[in-house]
């Protein structure tokens, strides 16, 4: 409930930037509900359960030919970006794509999309895997995501989209972790794939004692005492740190984070005790832990060209600090496009806006993790 909460008030500030929707002020949920709810009764989707045996029920995996997360961005001078300071490949990244389908034709989106909603599943591919490829083997599973209207619902619909879209990553992180075996494991996801990702962390806990490098939750709320505790980790409080979680949801100054607090704070977590504002996780990527950091620290931020489809790495435009569990931007950030969220919400650029630091942060990690 608290998790369709958090996402459907997501899917509102979506449709306040990209539609303009005049009706969604005018009236309120009862319009979105009324165009995002799925047709009819959820029913177990047509083209099955996907084969995480075969090449095609992967955005991305070794050895399958050229891989969307294998993309570098170059500098803005033109030159090729810093070299990866690890020989690869070290280890191996599981990653969990947002949610990109939009319509309301159905409960979940068929794991081989087409159209809009394949080229945004491999556009967030490309540019957030990306950050921890090459040093590690990246993995990224297609699964029968839940369609963005499932999160406006507390009915059984709604459960049973939500379901059907985690016991898919549940069996595709199963297949990832037999085929690397006993190699160190980076977990990552954002927004829907950070909901999913944090139920895995609780189910494969014990899976994953020891070989955890570290969990990036991009784009989603997580409370120390309520979700924390239960998963068996700890927020990264040092660089170095391993077999801690990360999680950071990027907000422009003045940041208006009440419409997201609302669906968050007071709700039960994992334990069953209420999130609480004062106990959300945030982690700022360009220092690994809550502490602020000018713009020099920030290794590159992915300045997207005017089809959204490349960017250039540009270090040095952003700062950043932790405020009332947000992660505030300093400074205006460089050309991002329109997908900016009312109350200077920028979830759909957490990877983007902090990308070289991040990738920088996975690999320093790794190193300790090995050191160990």
């Amino acid at each position: 409930m608290c998790a369709r909460r958090f996402l459907g008030c997501v899917f509102i500030l979506i449709l306040i930037a990209v539609a303009g929707a005049f009706a969604i002020f005018q009236f309120g949920d009862r319009v979105l509900t009324k165009m995002a709810t799925p047709t009819g009764h959820y029913q177990d989707p047509a083209d099955g359960a996907p084969d995480y045996v075969k090449a095609e029920a992967w955005l991305a995996r070794p050895g399958d030919g050229p891989s969307l997360a294998d993309w570098r961005p170059l500098q803005a001078d033109g030159s090729a970006p810093p070299p990866m300071t690890l020989a690869p490949p070290a280890a191996a990244t599981f990653y969990i794509h947002p949610t990109t389908y939009l319509a309301n034709d159905r409960w979940n989106a068929p794991a081989i999309m087409t159209g809009d909603p394949e080229n945004r599943a491999k556009l967030f591919v490309q540019s957030q895997s990306s950050a921890f490829a090459g040093f590690t083997e990246v993995w990224a599973p297609r699964y029968r995501q839940a369609a963005f209207g499932a999160f406006l619902l507390t009915s059984d619909d709604a459960t049973k989209a939500l379901d059907l879209a985690y016991n898919d990553v549940l069996r595709a992180f199963d297949a990832f972790a037999a085929a690397n075996a006993g190699k160190p494991l980076i977990l990552a996801g954002h927004s829907q794939g950070s909901l999913h990702l944090l139920r895995l962390l609780r189910d494969r806990r014990d899976a994953l004692k020891g070989r955890l490098v570290a969990a990036y939750v991009g784009g989603w709320p997580v409370d120390t005492k309520a979700d924390l505790p239960v998963l068996g980790l700890s927020a990264c409080s040092a660089p170095n740190q391993t077999a801690c979680l990360l999680s950071w949801q990027s907000f422009g100054d003045p940041a208006n984070p009440e419409l997201i607090e609302r669906a968050w704070v007071g709700k039960p977590g994992f334990n069953g005790i209420k999130h609480a504002k004062a106990n959300m996780v945030c982690t700022n990527p360009l220092t690994g832990t809550s502490a602020p950091a000018p713009a020099s620290a920030n290794l590159g931020t992915l300045v997207p060209d005017g089809t959204l489809t490349s960017a250039t790495l540009q270090p040095g435009k952003l700062g950043a600090h932790c405020k009332d569990g947000f992660l505030i931007i300093d400074g205006t950030p460089p050309g991002m496009g329109n997908y900016v969220m009312p109350g200077n919400n920028y979830h759909a650029y957490d990877y983007a806006l902090w990308w070289g630091s991040i990738r920088a942060d996975a690999e320093r990690r790794l190193k300790a993790f090995q050191s160990r």
